[in-house]
């Protein structure tokens, strides 16, 4: 998420409290999750697992929880509670807005676009040319939707990340400052969830279909000219490059890479990133040829022990 203009070390010091390391008029750009910081970008850090890789990211500012040694061409933002000061950045530069109109007064709806009765677009959302949005679909604040793009009733675009900090008193959400972007030519079912990214984008690429009643996640991209049939659900931050096909009730875990022309065969549960031009099944997936093989294995096992017990 980018800052509307560049702000300086002491002014985000001072809008969080926070003590800083660096330059006080060092710029800053923006904030980011770890796995979509650029230069210029605030990351947080409150795991001493993942102090390392926060310090070595792209990331500009670190907004961390311990006085470390600062790394050369950075600057640190020291907090008891990065969590919680991320939140509160998140909240400055992307405050909620309440709606006033069942559609936005800055809305901007391209030309030849239906929209159907009793459709929710929020603030500042974008939807292009030759668009069809059905029935009671809910598209929230800074959505971008391409050309060509159909959505069948029901579904919401742009819903908070699923995103939890445990705390003794119960659990401390993390605020969503991002959008969802769809694509030209993007064909998406009825009753589907695509949630926003907590800093970047959720991204659906050019002319992907997805079946009805499909959960996507924060941060999520996928790719172009993909299939995604019904009751899959996708958490955060996955990758799923182009004309990758996936079939019912698949379940695709956070954080990994499914690489080009995967086929995922139905009910798959995917808990590690996927090579390239592969056919997978099973829970947890393996290569489709291998899977049925074990599976015809497993079937002998009756009249093995059969023959074993009448030896």
């Amino acid at each position: 998420m980018k800052f509307p203009q560049a702000h300086t070390l002491k002014q985000i010091a001072t809008l969080i409290d926070a003590e800083f390391v660096g330059d006080i008029s060092f710029p800053i750009l923006g904030l980011n999750e770890i796995h979509v910081v650029e230069p210029g970008d605030i990351v947080f850090v409150d795991h001493p697992k993942y102090y390392n890789k926060a310090l070595d990211s792209r990331a500009t500012v670190v907004l961390i929880n311990k006085k470390v040694t600062c790394p050369e061409g950075k600057a640190l933002l020291i907090s008891d509670d990065p969590f919680r000061d991320f939140n509160k950045l998140t909240a400055y530069f992307k405050p909620f807005q309440k709606a006033e109109n069942q559609i936005a007064e800055t809305a901007v709806i391209g030309k030849n676009t239906v929209i159907q009765p009793n459709v929710f677009i929020g603030n500042n959302v974008t939807i292009g040319d030759n668009c069809c949005i059905h029935a009671n679909v809910a598209i929230y604040d800074n959505c971008v939707i391409g050309d060509h793009v159909t959505i069948h009733a029901g579904t919401v675009l742009g819903a908070d990340a699923f995103y939890y900090k445990k705390r003794a008193e119960g659990f401390d959400k993390l605020l969503s400052g991002g959008k969802v972007v769809i694509e030209d030519h993007v064909e998406i079912g009825a009753l589907c969830t695509i949630d926003k990214g907590v800093t970047g984008d959720t991204t659906i690429g050019a002319g992907s279909k997805l079946d009805n009643q499909i959960q996507v996640g924060h941060d999520t991209v996928i790719g172009k000219k993909c299939l995604i049939a019904s009751q899959t659900g996708i958490a955060g931050c996955v990758v799923i490059e182009d004309e990758v096909t996936i079939w019912g009730q698949v379940g695709v875990i956070s954080g990994i890479t499914i690489e080009k022309n995967v086929v995922i065969l139905a009910q798959s549960g995917i808990g590690k990133s996927l090579e390239a031009g592969k056919t997978y099944l099973g829970s947890p997936a393996e290569e489709a040829r291998d899977m049925i093989r074990k599976m015809n294995y497993i079937k002998e096992i009756p009249s093995l022990l059969k023959d074993r017990k009448n030896k």
